[in-house]
Parts: structure tokens; sequence; C-alpha cells
């Protein structure tokens, strides 16, 4: 038998790389990414866009980076397609901090970087895959196929406690409370500049927005977007605002608790009071800092916060009654490095 059998026997079709060559006519015109949309009718513009951009185009043997250039009369282009995700998440032996388990449910204190389930973007390296090599065959289909045991969600880049279920009847019993907004959720987060009253309550609709649709928004519209309710408190406020009456601080360490659970949700009503989350790359990374004063400790937490490198939000507080024994259960997990390094930064300015 020969290697190259081999090799083809222990690696199936749809995980291997595939490369795809095609020579431009000498009358070729228009964009690279049309081209080779008509030359390859199985794969969409968008998709060709997104592999360009990963560096998976080649012309006459270069690096070709730009879908939008003009075709070359004659280039041999050849495309690097990867390999094809399989059906369904596969374990993985991925460092997961367990908090509390039982053979119902596993609440974890989740990493910055690490997406709940895999998603366009985020194909492993996900809880999901964590808990089917940590749990086994005990998790395998409950809540569907695709996200097996995720009763609820937070951002890739958000850290922090959520509860996964075990069981089908644990997973319908946490669905049905947070489906009732009985679970008690406290979130930490830095914004920036501090809000103002410093406590509060943002009941304001949201939806996706009509620009991004990455981005959710505060929709005055009638019937649309969806009712959203966080309830904020200042713990502490961070220098002064350059340019705004004394007391308004230049960021804030802020306590969020959640009446209801809306993607976003807590990020888009930061940024819509004004304030958005330090690091936010969707709501607010572009906002300069302001602060007002000089100094090197200013100057420090300038440097901290320009260099922040994800939302400064920590799920800190994680309640609810357990689905199958009815006790009433509470999670704390304490401030990452990170945040507390952040934090620590402004406390000197």
């Amino acid at each position: 038998m020969s290697e190259a059998f081999e090799d083809a026997l222990a690696s199936p079709a749809w995980a291997r790389e595939e490369t795809r060559t095609v020579t431009a006519p000498g009358d070729a015109s228009g964009r690279v990414d049309a081209f080779l949309a008509q030359a390859w009718p199985d794969l969409s513009r968008s998709r060709i866009q997104g592999l360009v951009g990963e560096g998976r185009l080649t012309m006459d043997g270069a690096p070709a980076m730009l879908a939008a250039a003009k075709v070359r009369p004659w280039a041999v282009y050849a495309l690097t397609l990867p390999p094809a995700a399989p059906a369904a998440p596969q374990p993985q032996n991925l460092e997961l901090a367990v908090v509390a388990e039982d053979e119902h449910l596993i609440v974890v204190n989740k990493a910055a970087g690490m997406a709940m389930h895999p998603a366009a973007g985020s194909p492993d390296g996900t809880v999901v895959n964590a808990l089917l090599h940590h749990c086994a065959e005990s998790l395998s289909g409950i809540g569907g196929v695709a996200r097996p045991g995720i009763v609820h969600r937070i951002d890739k880049d958000t850290t922090g406690l959520v509860v996964c279920a075990k069981s089908d009847a644990a997973h319908a019993g946490l669905a049905k409370q947070f489906a009732k907004h009985a679970i008690e959720r406290v979130y930490y987060a830095v914004a920036r500049p501090a809000p103002w009253p410093k406590t509060g309550v943002v009941d304001a609709p949201l939806a996706r927005s009509a620009d991004d649709r990455r981005k959710m928004g505060v929709t005055r519209t009638s019937g649309a977007g969806k009712r959203a309710v966080t309830h904020f408190w200042t713990i502490e406020a961070f220098g002064q605002q350059a340019g705004q009456a004394a007391g308004r601080g230049a960021a804030a360490f802020v306590e969020c608790r959640l009446e209801t659970g809306r993607t976003h949700q807590i990020r888009a009503h930061m940024a819509h009071l004004g304030c958005p989350l330090i690091g936010d790359p969707l709501y607010g990374k572009q906002r300069s800092f302001k602060a007002e004063g000089a100094g090197a400790d200013l100057d420090a937490a300038r440097a901290a916060v320009e260099a922040f490198p994800r939302q400064a939000l920590h799920a800190a507080l994680l309640g609810f009654v357990h689905p199958i024994t009815g006790a009433t259960l509470r999670f704390e997990a304490p401030l990452p490095d990170d945040m507390a390094s952040l934090i620590a930064a402004l406390r000197r300015m």
C-alpha cells in the first residue's frame, strides 16, 4: 500500500485542503472575485472574498490579497480551500475552569478569546469543544447537535460565568428560568467616561443594526426590537473627564445587572448612555480617552486604556435554582487579571 493511499485513508477528503487553479483568458476584465466566482460556481463571491482575505489566493505564485483587484490576462490564479468542518463539534482537550459540576449541569468561568460554540470565525477551540471532552458522552446532543449543553451565551471576549446542561431535564429547566428572566446575572464593566448619573436603569429595546449586522442598537420604532433592561451603578469613578462638569469621571468601574438577556445588551446599552466599554471593538474602541491633568500616572492610564485588547466586561455572578434538586445556587468569579490591572492603572490617575 502506497504512503499516499495510506494518507488518503487516514484523512478523508472533507478533512484535507483543496487547491484550485484557473488561468485568466487574454481578454479578461473585471474584479478577481467575480472572475473566480464565475470559474467556480459552487463558491459565492463573499466566500471567495473571505478566502482571499485569509491569504489563500495566489496569482502566478505570488500572494494576491485584494479580491477587488482587476483580473490580469493570462495570469494563473490558485485558491486554497481549507478543510471542511465536520458536521458536529468535536471533543478537544482544552483548559476549562470548572466552578461547580454535578451529573446534571456544569458551571465554568470562561476565559477571554473562547467562543461558546463553533461558528464562523471560531470553528473550534470553543466551550462546546472543551465540554465534549470533559463530559464525554453525557453531553452529546443535549440542546441540539451544533450547540450541545448550551443554555445561554456570553461573548467570545467577555470573561466569566456560564452554566451548561448535562441532561435534557436540566437543559429544559434552565432554559425555562432564562426565558422567565429568573436568573440572577451581575456583570462588572469598565467604561469611559463614567456614567452620568452614576446610577440608573436603561430600559430601551434592542434591534439588529441596519448599517452593521454585527451590532445591536437601541431602536425607537414602535414594535421593533426586543425589550432590554439593564440596571447599572458606578462602583468607582476614576479621574476627571476633560471638558465636563466637576464630578464626572474619565472612566468608571461599573456593576450591571441584567433584567433581560439580549445579544450585546450591556455593550449596546452602555454605548447608548455615551460611555461604551473600554476596548469594545464594535461599540466604542474609536472613542478617545479624555482625562484632565498630566503626568506619568495619567500617561500610564491612557496607555492601559488604549492597549486593552477586548471589551472590559466580566460575568461576575450567576444565580439560579437547580433545575433538578430545587436548590438555590449562587456563584461568583473574581475579576480577571487584565481587568484588575486596568482598574489599578486608572485608580492611580
